[in-house]
């Protein structure tokens, strides 16, 4: 079993990315990098958690090894937002938690 989730890039470019059910955050990199030839050390990659009474995003983390893609909540169709780290400046690693929900801002 598989499942296509739907990519956006910063210029809004969307295209489609199939990995298996069992697929970790890492695969579906791999994947994204194997595709559009983007540096998979840089990749950031937010799930658009939408429901029907808000909006929601959460970034995927893959630091852990073997970070499921259905344990973020990812299933055929999902939606995923891809961005670039910025080149190391040799600064130290900058961790951060990234959950946010329109109905809890403002």
């Amino acid at each position: 079993m598989t499942m296509k989730v739907v990519v956006e890039n910063l210029t809004g470019t969307l295209f489609y990315v199939q990995v298996g059910k069992e697929a970790t955050v890492a695969d579906l990199k791999r994947e994204i990098e194997a595709q559009q030839k983007l540096p998979y050390h840089r990749l950031i990659l937010i799930l658009d958690t939408d429901s029907d009474d808000r909006h929601c995003s959460r970034l995927m983390n893959d630091d852990a090894d073997g970070v499921l893609l259905v344990d973020y909540g990812v299933k055929d169709g999902s939606h995923v937002y891809v961005f670039l780290n910025p080149l190391d400046d040799g600064s130290t690693n900058h961790l951060f938690e990234l959950n946010w929900c329109d109905s809890l801002l403002g």
